[in-house]
């Protein structure tokens, strides 16, 4: 397997974000997911990592299945929340035996279904899961990155004066999903400004469900805009059409996001394929198709 940073810098690099599953309709659900968005030879995939630490052991066996069967380079979402710094590095250490070379340093969120307080941990920032990431073995390490500011942050020019900070530390960047381009453009250029060069890949989300997708961005500071709202209401009822206009809007924002010269395209499938295969297809990506 490779650094995931090696991988980055083609506006074409495709790679996506899938979670281990807790049912076994979910399970079923999954492997569909992996032979299919197989044939996108993404460059990467990110697992996540449940809130508090609730799918520890079923993300560390997703990405250890990954790194043995050799077809994508597999990355793991590691979180600061309810954990002890020896619990992080013995996870750490984990990896590292099996192999695993790139991990996604997080603060940590609550669940989506809860109301509860996040529980705290030893570490309190990400930034202090990358160095001991680095203290534990030579990681690629990224970290996340939100295009209109974290929303724990005052403002935003106090989270990309934090994110240029991680990323003094940290390999790469990705950001929560985004819906347009001018805000991914201002991230870059305002990391810039602060003298940070570091890549940072943009992360998309055909919409396919919109109350899904409106909280989880509510939740990440970052609201769906008004006009993407609008085209997807002008679909009213019909899943099939919501669909449709979902991927329409992802195709749009991949090709201007490929324009500007991303380093890649990162897909939040929430472990559907379909959208994130037809946003590839209609983007012309030479590996779709082709025997994974």
């Amino acid at each position: 397997m490779a650094r995931i940073l090696d991988l980055l810098g083609h506006p074409h690099t495709v790679s996506i974000e899938l979670w281990p599953p807790r049912t076994e309709t979910a399970a079923a659900h999954l492997e569909r997911a992996l032979v299919e968005l197989g044939r996108l030879r993404p460059a990467f995939t990110s697992i996540t990592y449940g809130a508090g630490g609730s799918t520890r052991e079923r993300t560390h066996e997703l990405v250890v299945r990954l790194q043995e069967e050799g077809k994508t380079t597999p990355m793991a979402h590691l979180v600061c929340a309810a954990h002890s710094r020896e619990e992080l590095r013995l996870i750490l250490e984990r990896y590292r035996a099996h192999g695993v070379e790139n991990v996604l340093a997080l603060r940590g969120d609550p669940p989506l279904d809860s109301a509860d307080e996040l529980p705290r941990g030893e570490l309190s920032y990400a930034v202090e899961l990358v160095r001991l990431a680095k203290e534990v073995g030579d990681f690629c390490v990224a970290v996340a990155a939100h295009p209109q500011g974290h929303p724990d942050s005052l403002d935003k020019k106090q989270d990309l004066d934090f994110l240029a900070a991680k990323l003094e530390l940290a390999d790469f960047a990705i950001t929560q999903f985004l819906f347009s381009v001018d805000d991914y453009r201002r991230l870059r250029d305002g990391l810039a400004e602060r003298h940070c060069t570091k890549l940072v890949l943009p992360g998309v989300m055909p919409i396919t469900n919109p109350r899904t997708v409106a909280r989880m961005a509510e939740m990440a500071g970052a609201p769906v805009p008004d006009s993407v709202a609008a085209r997807i209401a002008g679909a009213g009822d019909d899943p099939a059409e919501v669909r449709k206009i979902g991927v329409e809007i992802a195709t749009e924002l991949c090709e201007a996001l490929v324009a500007d010269g991303a380093p890649g395209l990162h897909f939040y499938t929430m472990n559907q394929s379909a959208a994130t295969i037809e946003v590839c297809a209609n983007l012309g990506l030479p590996a779709y198709g082709q025997a994974p």
